[in-house]
């Protein structure tokens, strides 16, 4: 294929007719796994193709995937790949109201639902999961190939404005996380690779997934329901070389010690939030084996990084992988020099940047600066080249490895009944562990808020901590002063009396 011929999932497809009987996927319980084949996800995707098309769809159509976690969330998506559609994967855990907004914005020519995950309303054409598996059987479907730069997928984000915004994302950029594979994985074809995300995390999506099947090497994934205390002796009884995950699954799992040994294990991968130090340092005591850190966003994936080849420094996140443009800049745009704190930029020219988000033009520009795509990550580079995490610029939250727009969860509360007032940020109750915590005003109590919270957001957007207070600090424009906020709830938690 050529960029002028291509198409996503065939490039992500393209050792299994070679391959054929290897194994590709490894779903893990305690008592076996079900195994993929190459063979057998290849001819199950293009089945699954066959099969949308003879819905009728028209090409580029989107699909809107409400999938739990299991193999069909990646045979769906790279199903519609395949035949030339759209799809836009969505977390499970998103309530009616939620993923009604997602839907509205979007508007899907077909959902593909697991039974028991909330549906947006509005009359939308369904396909239940169980149907889509029934097209395995199918022919398969050509690969629709076309220009590389065209749309591939649709994935959700959080702006600064506090709503999820619809990222574009090219078939491209699949080619672009070539550059990861050895700037930060590590990743050879021989390689069995377990992350411990749900599979419509975009980051099992593409590290857990992607990635391994691009390069030929085997995708572990826990099966639903298994408790961290169990990750570390499947990864020894299945022989996993690399592992993946957010930092909480790490520190899980070093809380279950003993860990079995894990003689096939040469590096942990971690992304999703930052990685802090000693965590780092009690895995490689623990284990003997590094872990290597990831910043990205759901613009342009990751391209900052620790890998085997260049491990970080401690304390830093790591290197601009190789083949990518970043820049550190000022408030005028201008680059800064090493030793300057300042906010991250990637080149806009990189392949893995998004097209755009979608049917938000001034919204897309709002992001661009001269050549340079803006991140929101406050970072200062050292004079070796390493990039130190300095936090986000805007008010986005990071609690578990989810991004959460405050402003939505406070638009959300703010119409329980007696809530007057309130606003969110985040506690650190234990190093390194932070959560989701709301101070409000009115007579709302904290049972009838939890319950509110509940009905209204996903599970990872739903305050731990309440605090009722008597007036919110501000500034003299009246605006919510949130670092203030976040000082005095630490503080409080801190100190209770």
């Amino acid at each position: 294929m050529t960029q002028d011929n291509f198409n996503l999932a065939a490039h992500a497809l393209r050792h299994a007719e070679r391959l054929g009987d290897r194994p590709a996927l490894e779903i893990l319980r305690p008592d076996g796994a079900d195994v993929w084949s190459f063979a057998r996800l290849e001819a199950t995707v293009r089945g699954i193709g066959r099969g949308l098309l003879a819905l009728g769809l028209a090409p580029g159509d989107r699909i809107l995937l409400r999938l739990g976690n299991s193999a069909t969330f990646p045979l769906a998506y790279l199903g519609a790949i395949a035949a030339g559609f759209v799809p836009v994967p969505t977390a499970a855990a998103l309530t009616i109201p939620e993923v009604t907004r997602l839907a509205g914005l979007i508007a899907p020519a077909l959902v593909i639902a697991d039974d028991g995950i909330a549906l947006p309303e509005g009359g939308y054409r369904l396909l239940p999961a169980e149907s889509l598996l029934a097209m395995q059987g199918l022919p398969p479907c050509p690969y629709a190939l076309g220009d590389a730069n065209r749309p591939g997928y649709i994935v959700f984000t959080s702006g600064t404005s506090g709503r999820s915004l619809p990222v574009v994302h090219a078939h491209r950029a699949l080619l672009a996380r070539a550059m990861m594979h050895h700037g930060w994985e590590g990743l050879q074809a021989g390689d069995r690779l377990m992350h411990a995300g749900a599979m419509n995390w975009t980051y099992t999506l593409g590290t857990g997934l992607l990635d391994p099947w691009t390069v030929g090497a085997t995708a572990l994934v826990p099966a639903p329901g298994t408790a961290p205390a169990d990750l570390a002796r499947l990864a020894a009884r299945h022989g996993a070389t690399i592992l993946a995950g957010a930092p909480g699954i790490y520190r899980q799992m070093l809380k279950a010690a003993p860990l079995p040994p894990l003689p096939s294990l040469r590096h942990g991968l971690s992304a999703g939030e930052a990685l802090p130090p000693a965590l780092r340092a009690q895995w490689q005591a623990t284990t003997g084996t590094d872990l290597h850190e990831a910043l990205g966003m759901t613009e342009c994936s990751t391209f900052l990084s620790g890998s085997p080849a260049r491990p970080a420094p401690m304390g830093a996140t790591g290197f601009a992988q190789p083949g990518r443009r970043v820049a550190v800049l000022d408030e005028t745009g201008q680059p800064l020099p090493p030793g300057s704190p300042g906010i991250l930029a990637v080149h806009r020219g990189d392949p893995g940047l998004m097209l755009g988000y979608l049917d938000a033009p001034e919204e897309t520009a709002s992001r661009l600066q001269g050549d340079w795509f803006v991140t929101g990550d406050l970072v200062e580079q050292s004079p070796d080249g390493a990039f130190r995490h300095l936090g986000r610029a805007d008010d986005i939250l990071n609690p578990g490895g989810f991004r959460v727009a405050p402003q939505e969860v406070e638009a959300a509360l703010a119409t329980c009944p007696g809530v007057t007032d309130c606003g969110v940020t985040e506690v650190e109750v234990s190093p390194g562990t932070r959560v989701l915590a709301c101070a409000h005003l009115g007579h709302a109590d904290e049972t009838a808020l939890t319950a509110h919270a509940a009905t209204q957001l996903a599970r990872y957007k739903q305050p731990r901590l309440w605090f009722h207070l008597d007036h919110l600090p501000r500034n003299a424009n009246m605006k919510l002063n949130r670092r203030a906020l976040r000082a005095l709830l630490q503080e409080r938690f801190d100190d209770p009396s």
